[in-house]
């Protein structure tokens, strides 16, 4: 039977089983009421309801591309707007991967990946660092594709690499089309994440050279 742990943070509990790389999120405040769960090592399955359709899509191209099985279950203050909404999904994300790699013994760490979609080139660096850090570089023909607000990117993203304490590289080299740009930058995060948390047997313990991330 798999160990199971739970870590409690601000009223946010996450669960991680064993040596499976997977872990829960139930996150409920004001703003937003969200259970969300991530398997690092899944097969591309999604089950996504938010009241955000643009990023409903945006995370099933980012799980299918990334092969992990994401579930996300989101109610939010969208009278509002979308911010509180998208904002903490990426709090709730970053979280779940920070627990389900553990110490992160034996991954590959580091990936580059560039992603075109038609016009559009996108690139996503990522370094499983344990220290959080994001550079964004995106210029958007418009500032809303559908009822989505662009700057919204980065707020999932940035919200992504720090609770997840990862180091996270996104640059937007061209595109005409905000959606295919986008588009983008998602499938390049799950590839490049895929690729980061990869288990390398050649890599004995954690790939530092002070022995812990």
């Amino acid at each position: 039977m798999d160990n199971q742990n739970k870590s409690t943070d601000n009223g946010v509990e996450v669960q991680s089983k064993g040596a499976v790389r997977q872990a829960e999120v139930d996150r409920k405040t004001n703003e937003t009421n969200i259970q969300l769960s991530f398997n690092v090592d899944g097969t591309g399955q999604s089950n996504i309801e938010t009241d955000v359709p643009f990023l409903n899509h945006m995370l099933d191209l980012f799980t299918k591309h990334g092969q992990f099985d994401l579930n996300v279950q989101a109610r939010g203050d969208i009278e509002i707007d979308d911010h509180h909404t998208v904002e903490d999904i990426g709090i709730c994300l970053g979280q779940t991967l920070y627990q389900a790699l553990g110490d992160k013994r034996g991954i590959k760490r580091y990936a580059s990946v560039f992603v075109p979609m038609d016009e559009a080139l996108a690139q996503v660096i990522i370094d499983v660092s344990n220290r959080p850090h994001f550079e964004y570089r995106a210029e958007y023909p418009s500032q809303q594709v559908g009822s989505f607000s662009t700057e919204l990117v980065h707020e999932f993203l940035w919200k992504l690499a720090l609770e997840a304490r990862i180091t996270l590289h996104v640059i937007v080299h061209y595109g005409q089309n905000t959606h295919h740009m986008i588009e983008a930058v998602f499938k390049a995060l799950g590839r490049a994440l895929d690729e980061a948390t990869m288990i390398d047997p050649r890599v004995t313990g954690v790939p530092s050279t002070k022995g812990v991330l």
